[in-house]
């Protein structure tokens, strides 16, 4: 009886396995939150991490990524058990040359750092709008470079935003819109993404929350922005657009039939992390690791002048922009495996095992 009992067990922990491995692929859109080194490879870009001491803590090596280590989409990869997926302009430039045959089949990361939702969005610092990355990923599905049962099969990872809603607070730019126009032109073009991704086959599609963008250090460089609080005004849009997102997804079912649709709630993630940082070891969630000046917020990390923290792991921010890895681990450990609270209707280790 033990003995078939200990069969049934492997027999479940099998068929565990195998439905986890539903998923084998990842396609990403976004900005820097997720950029894995697009900017890097795209040589007209301004933004860019691509020097010391960005990835110092886990590549040893700067990888184009805009933190210290891995990012959400690597922490959940690993998840999966499957490779990091290769930035599209790398991938792309690899299969022109002849360096390899074909585009990865464990995903492709479409990301852009400073990038938006909306095409207004810093083009004069040659980013690549996510417009423009899904025109990328519809070319590589209309010109079967992708194969179309893959991306059936595949998550689609979506996070953008936060440099519209900075932007929108910038002196030398006066927005046309109020605030609550501003948030549902960006989720037109958010609702335009994901109607544009399902047509192509994605029917698994997380849409992540912004963090709160008015406590990132880099909030000291706005004029009348509060350096001894978070920028009210800016977390206040922050989180009509993150509202806007959460009823995108409660849509999903009916308007796109066979879809899944989730919502991680980043917002309020983060949130806690701020409210009692000493469970999630944190000794500072104000100022960035790396960079200078007040908060940390006044240069960007690795840039002449620059000072660093000796622990990035007790430090909420690493730049004045964005988490460390740290805190990207523990997103992602909220987001894979997280309650209602933290990612819904269901969490990503759910939605990677549904057939």
């Amino acid at each position: 009886m033990e003995k078939l009992f200990l069969i049934l067990l492997l027999l479940s922990s099998c068929s565990l396995l195998v439905s986890s491995a539903n998923v084998s692929a990842i396609f990403i859109f976004g900005d820097s939150i997720f950029d894995a080194g697009n900017n890097h490879f795209n040589k007209n870009c301004s933004a860019q991490a691509d020097f010391p001491p960005y990835g110092s803590s886990f590549f040893h090596r700067p990888t184009g990524r805009f933190t210290n280590g891995r990012t959400v989409a690597d922490f959940i990869s690993q998840f999966l058990g499957i490779e990091f997926q290769k930035p599209f302009l790398e991938a792309q430039l690899a299969v022109v040359n002849g360096s390899r045959e074909d585009y990865p089949s464990n995903g492709i990361n479409f990301a852009s750092a400073g990038s938006g939702v909306l095409q207004a969005t810093n083009p004069d610092w040659g980013v690549i709008s996510i417009q423009q990355q899904l025109r990328q990923f519809q070319a590589l599905v209309q010109q079967n470079q992708i194969d179309k049962d893959l991306v059936q099969k595949s998550l689609f990872l979506v996070e953008s935003g936060s440099n519209d809603i900075f932007n929108y607070f910038l002196p030398y730019d006066t927005p046309t819109l109020d605030p609550g126009a501003f948030v549902q032109a960006m989720l037109t073009e958010v609702g335009d993404l994901i109607d544009q991704i399902y047509k192509l086959g994605a029917r698994r599609i997380a849409l992540f929350s912004l963090g709160p963008v008015g406590c990132i250090p880099a909030r000291a460089l706005l004029p009348g922005a509060p350096v001894d609080k978070c920028f009210g005004k800016m977390n206040l849009m922050v989180k009509k657009y993150n509202k806007g997102l959460e009823s995108l997804v409660n849509d999903m079912p009916i308007k796109y039939p066979g879809a899944v649709g989730v919502f991680g709630a980043v917002y309020d993630i983060v949130q806690r992390f701020r409210a009692i940082p000493a469970q999630y070891r944190f000794s500072d969630v104000t100022n960035a690791c790396c960079g200078d000046g007040t908060l940390g917020g006044l240069l960007q990390c690795g840039r002449e002048g620059y000072k660093i923290c000796p622990n990035p792991n007790a430090f909420l921010f690493w730049d004045y922009f964005h988490p460390t890895e740290h805190t990207y681990k523990l997103i992602s450990k909220a987001l894979w495996g997280g309650k209602n609270s933290r990612i819904r209707p269901v969490n990503l280790k759910t939605l990677a095992s549904t057939p």
